[in-house]
């Protein structure tokens, strides 16, 4: 098995990785809360786009609630929208302390963990991705995104304790995903995107390395996702010890790809909003195909979506999409 570093660097045609599965439930019929509550639920809607699209990987859904759901973290439902954290369940330094750490599995987390594990299983074998949530993302939800943020700079003891148990957990976490069969990781790492760049090596990148040296290895692949940062956070996120990354459309990722050594993957970053869901068949077309021309000297390019692609994004935008990158 080939780690999907080497897929890409070795591929004779460009490789495109949009971040979408619930897209896939327009075609097996699902609601939203069916994909994130049920495990075949999610894997058709992987499946059903898998093969409209001839994909050589397939993914999990992008769902950050999860991993803050099984911390205690009241979570918001409903049918046709991604669930989100609600409300914090640590606000000082006794809380963090008493802040039970979940086992995989816990909660919701086996949905995804059985969803990768069915994947795993498809006959064609493609590369399967799982998908979580970062230390300090996960840590914003358990005190509060701004709240987070604030700690940082005025009580960082809080701020790192939970830290710890946040990456704790989601190394263990991502070893389950690997024991499921995964190839490889999406970590989502948004929150940290909002932190200066010293804020970020010290609160995020330190801990993704720490995740990293936990699970990877030349078969499994942790792919740090930050749709928030942008080129100024490039040398702090580097600093995570990953050699691939996916980046928002904050970023200028042409810039970013002449800052990298050539095997270190780069993924972006067409805006999931703007372009997929709201753009037309014609604007994706030309913006995935202006994309493709200014990074085509770029063997470690995988054009994506710079987050995840929402639920009612049109399938004819993602038919449009996957043209454009056919006929380069």
């Amino acid at each position: 098995m080939h780690s999907f570093n080497q897929f890409v660097l070795n591929s004779t045609t460009r490789v495109a990785l949009p971040i979408a599965v619930y897209p896939g439930a327009a075609l097996t019929g699902a609601t939203v809360r069916e994909v994130v509550t049920d495990p075949q639920a999610q894997f058709a809607a992987s499946v059903a786009l898998h093969e409209r699209y001839r994909t050589p990987v397939v993914l999990s859904a992008m769902d950050l609630s999860v991993e803050a759901e099984a911390f205690g973290c009241e979570i918001h439902t409903s049918e046709h929208e991604i669930p989100t954290a609600v409300g914090a369940v640590v606000s000082d330094l006794e809380q963090a302390h008493s802040l039970r750490v979940p086992r995989p599995g816990d909660k919701r987390t086996g949905v995804y963990l059985e969803t990768v594990a069915r994947l795993r299983q498809l006959p064609a074998r493609p590369l399967v991705l799982a998908g979580c949530i970062g230390p300090f993302s996960l840590a914003g939800r358990l005190v509060g995104l701004s709240e987070a943020c604030g700690l940082t700079l005025t009580d960082p003891e809080l701020i790192h304790l939970v830290l710890e148990k946040s990456t704790e957990f989601l190394t263990s976490y991502a070893r389950a995903f690997k024991a499921a069969g995964a190839d490889g990781i999406i970590m989502a790492e948004p929150a940290a995107g909002l932190l200066s760049p010293r804020g970020l090596a010290e609160f995020s990148a330190a801990y993704v390395k720490r995740i990293v040296q936990g699970v990877a290895d030349e078969n499994f692949t942790l792919i740090l996702h930050n749709c928030a940062a942008r080129l100024v956070h490039l040398p702090a996120v580097l600093e995570s010890g990953t050699r691939t990354f996916h980046f928002g459309a904050p970023m200028d990722i042409v810039a970013a790809l002449g800052k990298v050594p050539p095997d270190v993957v780069l993924c972006g970053n067409l805006d999931p909003t703007a372009v997929f869901h709201q753009g037309t068949p014609e604007t994706v077309a030309n913006r995935t195909s202006e994309l493709l021309k200014a990074t085509r000297t770029h063997r470690n390019f995988v054009i994506s979506s710079g987050c995840d692609v929402p639920p009612a994004c049109p399938l004819a935008n993602l038919d449009a999409f996957y043209a454009a990158v056919a006929t380069v």
